[in-house]
């Protein structure tokens, strides 16, 4: 799993390649974390365009991140679901509490 980070109107965006399971779960959640906490955003956006593959462990970085923030009063959402991804989601019930937006310009202008 390879990211690259944007900071755009103080929000974090993350944009992720590879797949997000449990070989690359903890570390992912790592740097994400590092780097919230390292300049206190509140608002994270997680893209995931280049996101081939998520199984339940990545259900739980989205969580796991959404759980920190909620607490900071923050937001979390996602964007650029593919239908394989988006499934995994669905069936997690995710959608209930965490935004989803087409793209990253729509998810900066309502975050």
């Amino acid at each position: 799993m390879h990211l690259n980070f944007e900071n755009r109107e103080g929000s974090l965006i993350v944009y992720m390649r590879g797949e997000l399971d449990h070989h690359s779960a903890q570390e992912v959640r790592n740097i994400i974390d590092d780097r919230l906490d390292r300049d206190s955003y509140n608002k994270l956006i997680m893209d995931f365009e280049g996101v081939s593959f998520m199984d339940s462990s990545g259900i739980g970085v989205v969580i796991g991140r959404y759980r920190k923030l909620h607490m900071r009063n923050g937001k979390v959402c996602v964007t650029n679901i593919k239908d394989s991804v988006k499934r995994v989601f669905e069936l997690s019930g995710m959608f209930k509490i965490i935004m989803v937006y087409d793209d990253v310009e729509q998810a900066v202008n309502n975050i």
